[in-house]
């Protein structure tokens, strides 16, 4: 009984261990309130040091069931800090680190990997505004980026009671910073682009929360750095033409004929609208590919 209760007290003490080493949301010395209180003053804090600090625990609060505490205050905080430059060099570096980690992370409720990709398009938008990141770093972003996008089989959108989860829009958001990036080259681009291409139409998904306007950014804004060719581009788009044999005669068909045209009319709309002609390269491919579909 002795060793019983020697393990069971052994077991209860890693178990607190490990709950005392993990991340809380809301951070320690910060209750809800406080972060409202925080937020109503337009993100004010006069310490540097205090609001660095903040900032690198409030990621925990990205995988917050409480869509409030996830996208009002987590989420808001770190673009408004952000954008505004509020940030150390060595703060956004960690949450580059943290972030890249939980794009990964085991996620159950589904939201952590999603608002971690949302964040890190601030992130790396902050270094496409003035680099901080050095050529690895940035590197390892665009991979594990590209990874989680890639990888999403999550579809839901927003839900009353829980809010967004949205991973693909979000991980398009990340993609659109990217491929902004100067540092980045055709390459990368064309990396982007066909990462793009895996979820324009997932198997036997209808997207209506606007994802597929979403996915369309960092494809107009990639033509308007005039990096890829207009024979690429159409090549590119040939792709979507094909929606199978039976496109009114299943759900699988139906989704994917929505999803392809919602893409393609999004892209030509925007390219047509757009003060830019450099993104008109992307016409011929795009209207070519509606012109085919059934």
């Amino acid at each position: 009984m002795k060793h019983l209760a020697l393990a069971a007290a052994l077991v209860l003490s890693a178990c607190a261990t490990a709950e005392a080493q993990t991340p809380a949301c809301p951070p320690a010395g910060y209750d809800r309130a406080r972060l409202e209180a925080i937020k109503a003053d337009g993100w004010t804090i006069a310490s540097d040091r205090e609001r660095n600090r903040l900032a690198r625990a409030l990621t925990a609060c990205l995988a917050s069931p409480d869509p409030t505490m996830r996208d009002g205050i987590a989420f808001e905080a770190y673009a408004h800090w952000l954008r505004g430059r509020q940030l150390s060099v060595e703060t956004m570096r960690a949450l580059a680190d943290d972030l890249d980690a939980r794009l990964v992370a085991n996620d159950p409720n589904g939201f952590e990997r999603p608002f971690a990709a949302l964040v890190l398009s601030e992130v790396v938008r902050a270094d496409r505004i003035e680099a901080y990141l050095d050529p690895g770093a940035r590197m390892r972003a665009l991979d594990d980026a590209l990874r989680y996008f890639t990888s999403v089989r999550d579809y839901r959108g927003f839900d009353a009671a829980e809010g967004w989860r949205h991973g693909v829009a979000h991980g398009a958001d990340v993609l659109l910073q990217l491929s902004l990036n100067p540092a980045f080259g055709a390459n990368e681009l064309e990396r982007i682009a066909d990462a793009v291409a895996t979820q324009v139409a997932p198997d036997g998904h209808f997207y209506i929360y606007g994802e597929s306007e979403r996915l369309a950014r960092p494809i107009l804004f990639m033509a308007q750095r005039g990096l890829i060719s207009e024979a690429h581009w159409t090549a590119y788009f040939a792709q979507f033409s094909s929606v199978g044999e039976t496109p009114y005669g299943s759900q699988a068909g139906l989704a994917r004929m929505h999803n392809v045209k919602a893409f393609l009319q999004a892209l030509f709309l925007n390219a047509r609208l757009s003060e830019s002609s450099a993104d008109d390269v992307l016409l011929p491919g795009v209207e070519a590919a509606l012109r085919a579909l059934p």
